[in-house]
């Protein structure tokens, strides 16, 4: 790897695709230092349609567009004769950053978006959780991940928990040990609900908070009702325990019926209360599997985290205990975790 520029595509420009953008920006200097590659965006999609350029599009203008509230088909490179997936097919370029929002109806315009970027060739690392949440095993038969030998990367850390490294620790750092138990809190969004409203703020208002940070989901009801963290255990449970596994497999509880009294309680007593998903291995080998708001004793791990702090507690036959977590500003974390993709899979190049 010395120098190479890798052309990219980048589908959703909302608060992850957007700051993917600046972070390209403002760090592609040091990305050349220190890995010796450059990235060149050649097409980008938002819901009203592709801009698309070979010779690379004017970054700074697409982040200026859409600091102002305005849509990729106001782009001179607009193409309205393209799809998302048409771009892709059409780009061969070396990635895919996906960042689309989350459909649990179909995963659409996302999945066929991957599934344009496998087939071409193309590495495709995603933020997006529905193409992973309805079709892993069908995208990991056709990557690197479950594949022929030489098929394109798949990679989505920042589908899991932004910045946290949940899915490099399980596949990677976990690696000869079996999970006999994992708890992961991976949903920004209620943790900061859950501390606003143990502080005395009603729950308009702590979501309203929540939303100033840019972490809610474009459907509120997804963090609240706790399918976000849902997605990301049926994504962590395919992935990491090996457990083909949908929505339908989990039991889960949002945080509506959680009382301010119940909250008061939990932090009077030095804890809190978190969306935990939670995955128990039983004596057949699989996994018990569900998502709800648990009551964190003073003792637990990860009872003492704060200000929309996220992590996760691992216990394997080999190593114990490990424990990880990560606080994030914003969107920031999602989009550091698309990066380090992109960094591991051009380190292999």
């Amino acid at each position: 790897m010395n120098d190479h520029t890798y052309q990219f595509v980048l589908t959703g420009l909302g608060n992850i695709g957007r700051t993917f953008l600046e972070i390209l920006i403002s760090r592609g200097d040091s990305l050349r230092r220190r890995y010796g590659f450059d990235l060149r965006c050649v097409g980008v999609s938002d819901s009203s349609g592709v801009a698309y350029d070979p010779a690379g599009l004017d970054i700074a203008a697409i982040v200026a567009l859409k600091r102002g509230g305005g849509r990729v088909s106001a782009l001179p490179k607009h193409r309205p004769d393209l799809s998302s997936a048409g771009m892709v097919a059409l780009s061969g370029a070396a990635f895919l950053l996906e960042a689309t929002p989350t459909n649990l109806q179909d995963a659409q315009p996302g999945l066929d978006i991957v599934r344009a970027a496998l087939r071409g060739g193309s590495h495709a690392v995603l933020a997006s959780k529905g193409p992973l949440v309805l079709a892993y095993a069908e995208l990991a038969a056709m990557s690197d991940l479950a594949g022929p030998q030489g098929s394109p990367a798949l990679r989505f850390s920042g589908a899991v928990g932004g910045a946290l490294p949940t899915i490099n620790v399980g596949r990677r750092d976990l690696a000869g040990a079996t999970i006999d138990r994992a708890e992961l809190i991976v949903n920004g969004t209620t943790q900061v609900i859950l501390e606003e409203m143990a502080a005395g703020m009603g729950f308009d208002g702590a979501l309203a908070a929540a939303q100033a940070q840019g972490i809610v989901e474009p459907d509120p009801s997804l963090d609240v009702d706790g399918w976000d963290a849902a997605n990301k255990l049926v994504i962590f449970a395919n992935a990491v325990l090996g457990q083909p596994t949908g929505l339908s497999d989990l039991s889960v509880a949002g945080i509506r019926a959680v009382s301010a009294e119940e909250l008061r309680a939990a932090w009077d007593a030095g804890g809190r209360i978190s969306v935990v998903g939670l995955a128990e291995r039983q004596g057949d080998g699989r996994y018990r599997l569900s998502v709800a708001p648990a009551t964190l004793g003073p003792e637990h791990p990860l009872a003492h985290m704060r200000h929309g702090e996220m992590g996760a507690v691992f216990y394997s036959d080999i190593i114990g205990r490990t424990t990880i977590a990560s606080l994030e500003d914003g969107p920031m974390g999602s989009t550091q975790a698309m990066l380090r993709d992109v960094i591991e899979i051009a380190g292999r190049a």
